[in-house]
């Protein structure tokens, strides 16, 4: 059912999935979903009364932050929400969307679906009148004489998800100048003030690993389950708007570059192995080794790209994880290329850093190493250009680099 703005329908149904959807393409800025759990006040009632990218559940698990898919051009980043868990002292859930790296006037068909647990929609608002908004209130999910309706609302703010969080009582996570010098004069001592909660306030940035800070835990981003993105992107100057989502390949057509996602693992059976397009070494993602390769992109294409696909929902097979990437042809080294990672956990925050500059005659970098403890996948950022002997393929150079100990035979594509 389309719906118009400021129109309602009933949700006839204890769960539902909420999807935000849009059409991507060169110069479409990523487009996130959130939801704010609000109280009667018309504000949330905590911090975790705000479910995204970087706080995937509610600690009532009526509202998870379940990830984004793509297929044929087309994004969604969905909310799955369970209304009959939702607290009585819940009043309205709003489902609002931020850009990344642009406004909504630049993302074409963006929407909101509501479904049923079978797929079948009950609601849908188009917003076809954005211009310099960052981010939008779509929809709301409200109690209404003990049952649920849903709102298409529409409305856009110019301050991204900061400023619609705060309008809603969010407190962010935001760089602070540090406060002018003052002289203190004595004073007489004063009474201890009373304990008070302390209370964090939310992070609203993806998860960026540097040299100073280059590991983190999956499972405290919420990256516990799902399918885990591996993308990589790179260009010949560094483009606005930071890391990307998707893996650019403006520059393979000019130049006929070509890089090969690829990745050593490591099972805690002993298994090893390698996936790769080399030899069509592709992997699997429901059964050993849970790594897969989806495709060779030989094109350049923007759109479509390589993705590599970790199945965390086995982590408990998994080992370690190497992810590294390899000149197949078109350059000699990684000098002058400007590149980003990016982990997309499906119900966690999204990962990534930028590599080092290179200055080496490097075919062949350590991108990033996942590894297992105690059931925890930590990710360390590598960023490590290294330079085969001759007569040693990328290959072997990165077994020896990191100790995987295995056999190698020639390969092809």
């Amino acid at each position: 059912m389309t719906m118009l703005k400021g129109a309602n329908v009933p949700v006839p149904a204890d769960s539902v999935r909420v999807e935000v959807g849009w059409r991507t393409g060169p110069g479409v800025p990523d487009v996130d979903a959130s939801a704010l759990l609000l109280a009667s006040s018309g504000r949330v009632r905590s911090d975790g009364d705000l479910v995204f990218y970087n706080q995937a559940r509610h600690a009532s698990g009526a509202v998870r932050h379940e990830g984004k898919r793509a297929a044929g051009g087309a994004v969604t980043d969905t909310l799955a929400v369970d209304l009959a868990r939702v607290e009585p002292a819940v009043e309205r859930i709003v489902v609002a969307a931020s850009a990344d790296g642009g406004d909504f006037g630049r993302v074409p068909g963006l929407c909101v679906r509501v479904l049923d647990t079978g797929g079948a929609e009950l609601a849908r608002f188009d917003s076809r009148d954005a211009t310099v908004e960052t981010a939008f209130v779509l929809g709301e999910l409200y109690r209404r004489q003990g049952a649920w309706k849903f709102r298409a609302v529409g409305q856009g703010y110019d301050s991204g998800l900061a400023g619609l969080a705060t309008d809603f009582g969010i407190t962010v996570d935001e760089p602070q100048a540090p406060p002018a010098p003052t002289t203190l004069a004595p004073q007489a001592p004063a009474a201890a003030p009373s304990p008070r909660p302390v209370s964090q306030p939310v992070r609203l940035s993806k998860v960026t690993l540097t040299k100073e800070a280059p590991t983190v835990s999956l499972a405290k981003q919420g990256g516990t389950s799902g399918a885990m993105r591996v993308n990589l992107d790179w260009s010949t100057r560094r483009q606005p708007g930071g890391w990307g989502s998707r893996l650019s390949r403006a520059l393979a057509p000019q130049t006929g570059l070509d890089l090969d996602l690829c990745a050593l693992y490591e099972l805690t059976d002993g298994t090893k192995g390698v996936v790769q397009a080399l030899g069509n070494a592709f992997g699997a993602l429901h059964r050993s080794p849970y790594v897969h390769l989806d495709g060779d992109d030989r094109t350049g294409a923007v759109e479509t790209g390589e993705n590599l696909t970790i199945n965390l929902d086995h982590k408990e097979r998994i080992r370690r994880i190497l992810i590294f990437v390899t000149i197949y042809e078109g350059a000699r080294s990684f000098a002058g290329l400007n590149a980003t990672v990016t982990l997309t956990p499906q119900h966690g925050a999204p990962v990534g850093f930028s590599l080092d500059e290179c200055d080496l005659p490097s075919t062949v970098c350590a991108l990033a190493l996942i590894t297992n403890h105690g059931g925890d996948l930590v990710v360390r950022r590598e960023s490590r250009f290294l330079v085969p002997e001759r007569g040693v393929s990328p290959q072997r150079t990165v077994d020896q680099a990191y100790g995987w100990g295995m056999r190698w035979t020639p390969g092809r594509k």
